[in-house]
C-alpha cells in the first residue's frame, strides 16, 4: 500500500533540483502542518502554489495522510476545488537525521484569512462578497457529500484558499474518506484520520466518535457542522477556539441567521443540506452574486437579456467592490467578448473597468481581448470598436496597428454602411501614426483617394479634413503628388460647401509643404476662384488663405531681391498658429457629428446627399449667357457639378506611392489630375469659336456607289471656357471607315493661331439637302445656339429602305456634327 502512494505521488526525481518549479516565501498561515510557499514555473515563469509537508521518516502518520490527501485532490475535479497540478516526494537529509518531503503544486491561491485582511471590505460590499465565497464553498461540499458521497471532514477558514481572480476554493483533503454507510462494522472508524481535526471543528457525534450515529446520518451531517464553523469565523472575524463560541450570533447577519442555527443543529439529520443552503437563502440574492452568475452561464441566455444586463452593468459595476470587479468580473466579461458569448454593448463595459487599470495592467488584461475582437465579422462590435478607439489606441504598438489592427479595420472603407466607413476614416486620425510608410502610402491612401469622391458629403468633407492631419506623416514625394491633388482638384471643387471650406483649411495648414512654384500656379489660382463663391464661408476662408499664401509669396519675393528672408520669426508664427488651428478643426469636425463648427457651416456635414443634389440642379442655372471674361471668372458654374470619379491610374488614387520626385507640373500623374492645368495656353475667345464653326468647307466627290444615309451624329466634345473640365473630356471617337472626311480646302486649311477649335470642327457638307428636322433657332437665352454646327443639306436616306423600318425622327444635337456616308450595305458605324 504504501509503495502504491508513493508512486502516486512521486515525481520527477528524488532531488529538489528536479521539481520543475522555483520555491518562493511561505505564507503565514496554512491548514495543519503543511507550509504554503508562493512559486514559479522554470519554464515560463507563470507563478503556482507549493504546498509542503514534512517528515522524520517514510511512516510518519502525518505524511501516510498527506499522501492521502494528494491522492484525493489528484481525483477529485471541481471548479470550486483546488486545482492540482504536479506532486512528488523527497528523501533527503537535515543535518544528520533524515527527511521526507511531499511537495504539492497547484494553481496560484492565498489563504483566505490573509486575503481578507488584504481586502480590508466592510458594511454592504464585504457581506455581498461573503456570500458569493460561501457560495462557492457550499457548492465544492454539495458535490462533494451529495455527488461523490465523501466526507471532506474539516471544512474551516483554514481549508479555504482565495484565486487571483478572488474565487473561493476548497482544499485540505488529508482528512478525506468515503461515506460507507452500509459497511457491517459499524463501529469500525469511518475517518481514518479524524485525529487531524481540532476539537473545536467536530460535532458532538465526532467527538464522541459514534460512528454508528454517524452512519445513520446524511452524508452531509459531518461538513454541514463544519459550514456553520465557517460562517463564524468569517463574520465573527476570529479563529474558533471552543464548541461552545458558536452560539454567540452577534456577528452573524440576520437574512443568514436562521441557515446558520440549521447548519449546527444538534440534530445530526436535521442538519441543512449544503445545496439547500445555496438555493434558499436570502443572504445569497445580492447584486455581486447575480451578477457573476449571469455571466458565468452567458451562453444560455438570449439577446434579449443579454442586452439589458450589460447596460445595467456600468452601474452595477460602480456599487461593487473595486477589487473585485477587476479581478474577478473584468477576466469572466473578457473572456466571454473574446469567445462571443457576450453582446456588443459588453464592449463598453470592458473599456470602463479597463479604465480602473494601470496602463501595464491594461496592456495585459484588456488589449490582447480587444486586438482579438476587430477580426470579428460581427458590425455591432466592429462600430463599438471604432466608437471607443480614442480610449485605448494610444495602448496599441505599431506593430500589432501595422500587421494585425488596420488589414481588419480597412474593410470598413468599402463596407456598405455609411455609418460605419465614417467611423473607420474618424479612427484613421489615432492609428495613422502608428503605421508604415509602405502600408500608409501603399493602401491607406487608395482608401481615402475612393472615399474623397464618396455619395456621402460628411465623408467627402472628412477625408479632406483627415488627409490635413495625417499629412506629416507621409513622405516629402507622396506629400508633393497627394496634397495638392487632392485639396485642390477635388476638395475645391465639391459641390458641398463644407467641403470647399475643409479644402481651403487644409491647404493653409500644409502650407509649409508647397515650394513657390506650386502656389503660384496651383493654389492661388483655385483658391482666388473661391472668392466668388456662394457660400459666404466659403468666400471668407478663400480670402484668409489667398492673404496667407500672398505673404508667403510677397516674402519670397524679398528674399530674392535683398537676397535675406525677413520676418523669419513672424512667417515661424504664423505656420505654427496655422497647424494649431488645425487641430482644433479636425477634431470638431471628426467628433462633432452634425453640430455647427465656429470656422465652416460642418453641421450639414451629414446632410443627405440628395439635398445637395437638388441645391446642384437648381443653382447650375445661375449662369445664363457666356461670359468673354477670362476663364476663371466664368467657371464658377463648375461647382455645382458633380465631382467626377476618381481616375484609376495608379494603385493609390495619387499615383506611384514610391515615386518621391516631384511630378511634373503639366501632366499630374496621380488620379488627381482630374482638371486642366493653369499652366496651358489661353483658350481662343468666343467669337474666334463661333467663326470656326461657320467656317465653310469642301465636301469631297462621293463615288459611284450606292449610297447609305449618314450614321448618327456624334455628340461634340467641344466646351467653352467656362468648363473647367475640358482636358479630361473624352476624345471624339475615330470612324471606322477610311477617307470619309477628305482633305479640306483652301480656305479651311488654313490655319489660325487663334483658332482652338477648328482642327476638330465637323466639316459642312457640300450637296444642299433639307434636313431631317428643322434647326434650333439661336436665341440670346441660349448660350449654346452660338456655336451649333449649320443644318446639313444633304437628305439622308430613309431608314425603310435600309433596313425595311420607318423613319426615327433623330434628335437635334447641340454643337458641331460630323456627317459620314458610306456605302448602301453599311449600318452606320
Amino acid at each position: 500500500m504504501f509503495k502504491f502512494l508513493k508512486e502516486v505521488v512521486s515525481g520527477s526525481g528524488s532531488g529538489l533540483k528536479d521539481l520543475p518549479y522555483n520555491i518562493g516565501e511561505p505564507y503565514a498561515t496554512a491548514w495543519g502542518s503543511w507550509v504554503h510557499c508562493r512559486g514559479t514555473s522554470k519554464d515560463d515563469g507563470s507563478p503556482v502554489s507549493i504546498f509542503s509537508l514534512s517528515g522524520s521518516s517514510s511512516q510518519d502518520r502525518h505524511l501516510a495522510a498527506g499522501r492521502n490527501g494528494v491522492k484525493r485532490l489528484r481525483t477529485v475535479r471541481h471548479p470550486n476545488i483546488l486545482s492540482f497540478l504536479h506532486s512528488t516526494e523527497i528523501e533527503g537529509f537535515d543535518g544528520p537525521s533524515q527527511k521526507h518531503t511531499i511537495y504539492i503544486v497547484t494553481e496560484p491561491v492565498m489563504p483566505l484569512s490573509e486575503k481578507l485582511k488584504e481586502l480590508n471590505l466592510s458594511g454592504t460590499q464585504r457581506d455581498e462578497y461573503y456570500a458569493w465565497g460561501l457560495h462557492q464553498i457550499a457548492k465544492a461540499v454539495s458535490f462533494l457529500n451529495n455527488d461523490c458521497k465523501l466526507v471532506h471532514g474539516n471544512v474551516c477558514v483554514s481549508s479555504v484558499v482565495v484565486t487571483q481572480t478572488l474565487d473561493w476554493k476548497l482544499h485540505a483533503f488529508d482528512v478525506l474518506s468515503e461515506f460507507d454507510a452500509n459497511n457491517e462494522a459499524v463501529n469500525s472508524p469511518m475517518l481514518q484520520y479524524d485525529w487531524l481535526v481540532g476539537a473545536q471543528y467536530k460535532p458532538m457525534e465526532l467527538s464522541k466518535s459514534e460512528w454508528a450515529t454517524i452512519r445513520k446520518s446524511p452524508p452531509w451531517s459531518i461538513d454541514g457542522w463544519g459550514l456553520g464553523c465557517l460562517i463564524y469565523e468569517l463574520f465573527s472575524g476570529l479563529k474558533l477556539t471552543k464548541t461552545e463560541e458558536l452560539r454567540i450570533t452577534a456577528s452573524i447577519p440576520k437574512s443568514l441567521l436562521p441557515d446558520y442555527q440549521r447548519l449546527l443543529s444538534s440534530a445530526p439529520s436535521r442538519r441543512m443540506n449544503p445545496s439547500k443552503l445555496i438555493d434558499n437563502s436570502e443572504f445569497f440574492q445580492n447584486k455581486l452574486v447575480e451578477t457573476i452568475q449571469f455571466i458565468e452561464i452567458l451562453n444560455l441566455k438570449d439577446s434579449v437579456e443579454k442586452d439589458s444586463f450589460f447596460r445595467k452593468l456600468p452601474n452595477i459595476a460602480e456599487q461593487l467592490p473595486r477589487e473585485i470587479v477587476l479581478k474577478k468580473l473584468l477576466p469572466v466579461l473578457a473572456s466571454s467578448l473574446e469567445f462571443g458569448s457576450a453582446a456588443a454593448p459588453a464592449l463598453t463595459v470592458l473599456l470602463k473597468m479597463g479604465a480602473w487599470l494601470t496602463p501595464d495592467q491594461f496592456n495585459v488584461k484588456v488589449l490582447p481581448t480587444i486586438i482579438k475582437l476587430f477580426a470579428s465579422n460581427d458590425r455591432a462590435i466592429r462600430v463599438s470598436l471604432l466608437q471607443h478607439i480614442d480610449q485605448f489606441g494610444d495602448s496599441l504598438s505599431s506593430q500589432i496597428v501595422d500587421e494585425q489592427v488596420f488589414p481588419n479595420v480597412a474593410t470598413g472603407f468599402a463596407d456598405t454602411s455609411a455609418f460605419l466607413r465614417e467611423l473607420t476614416l474618424k479612427s484613421m486620425l489615432i492609428l495613422a501614426p502608428k503605421l508604415s510608410q509602405r502600408t500608409l502610402s501603399g493602401s491607406l491612401l487608395k482608401y481615402l483617394s475612393k472615399l474623397q469622391v464618396d455619395e456621402e458629403p460628411a465623408i467627402r468633407t472628412n477625408t479632406t479634413i483627415l488627409l490635413g492631419n495625417i499629412a506629416s506623416y507621409m513622405n516629402e514625394g507622396t506629400r508633393r503628388r497627394v496634397l495638392i491633388n487632392a485639396f485642390t482638384v477635388r476638395a475645391l471643387r465639391d459641390t458641398f460647401p463644407p467641403a470647399r471650406s475643409a479644402g481651403i483649411l487644409a491647404l493653409t495648414v500644409t502650407s509649409s509643404y508647397y515650394d513657390m512654384t506650386e502656389i503660384a500656379t496651383r493654389i492661388l489660382p483655385n483658391v482666388a476662384v473661391l472668392t466668388i463663391d456662394p457660400d459666404s464661408d466659403v468666400r471668407t476662408k478663400a480670402f484668409q488663405a489667398l492673404d496667407q499664401f500672398l505673404g508667403i509669396a510677397r516674402q519670397n519675393h524679398e528674399k530674392l531681391t535683398t537676397g535675406v528672408e525677413s520676418r523669419v520669426g513672424d512667417s515661424t508664427a504664423v505656420q505654427s498658429n496655422a497647424n494649431s488651428s488645425l487641430l482644433t478643426w479636425a477634431m470638431s469636425s471628426l467628433t462633432q457629428k452634425g453640430k455647427a463648427s465656429d470656422h465652416a457651416p460642418i453641421s450639414s456635414v451629414n446632410a443627405n446627399s440628395s439635398t445637395v443634389s437638388s441645391v446642384t440642379s437648381n443653382s447650375s442655372l445661375v449662369a445664363d449667357t457666356p461670359s468673354a471674361a477670362p476663364v476663371r471668372t466664368a467657371s464658377m458654374s463648375s461647382f455645382e457639378q458633380v465631382a467626377p470619379p476618381s481616375p484609376t491610374r495608379s494603385a493609390d488614387g495619387w499615383g506611384d506611392a514610391e515615386d518621391s520626385s516631384v511630378p511634373d507640373m503639366g501632366d499630374e500623374d496621380g488620379g488627381w489630375d482630374d482638371v486642366d492645368p493653369f499652366d496651358e495656353p489661353k483658350p481662343a475667345s468666343l467669337t474666334n469659336i463661333q467663326a470656326a464653326q461657320k467656317r465653310p468647307v469642301s465636301q469631297p466627290k462621293q463615288p459611284a456607289v450606292n449610297s447609305a444615309r449618314a450614321p448618327p451624329a456624334t455628340k461634340a466634345t467641344i466646351e467653352t471656357e467656362d468648363d473647367p473640365w475640358g482636358s479630361v473630356s473624352a476624345p471624339v471617337p475615330k470612324p471606322a471607315t477610311k477617307n470619309l472626311n477628305p482633305k479640306p480646302t483652301s480656305s479651311s486649311s488654313a490655319k489660325n493661331e487663334d483658332d482652338l477649335w477648328g482642327s476638330i470642327a465637323a466639316p459642312a457638307p457640300k450637296s444642299t439637302a433639307k434636313s431631317l428636322k428643322p434647326a434650333t433657332i439661336n436665341d440670346d437665352s441660349d448660350p449654346w445656339a452660338a456655336i451649333a454646327a449649320p443644318p446639313p443639306t444633304t437628305r439622308a436616306k430613309p431608314l425603310s429602305l435600309g433596313r425595311g423600318r420607318g423613319i426615327k425622327p433623330s434628335q437635334p444635337k447641340l454643337g458641331a456634327q460630323r456627317i459620314d456616308r458610306t456605302s448602301s450595305g453599311s449600318s452606320g458605324f
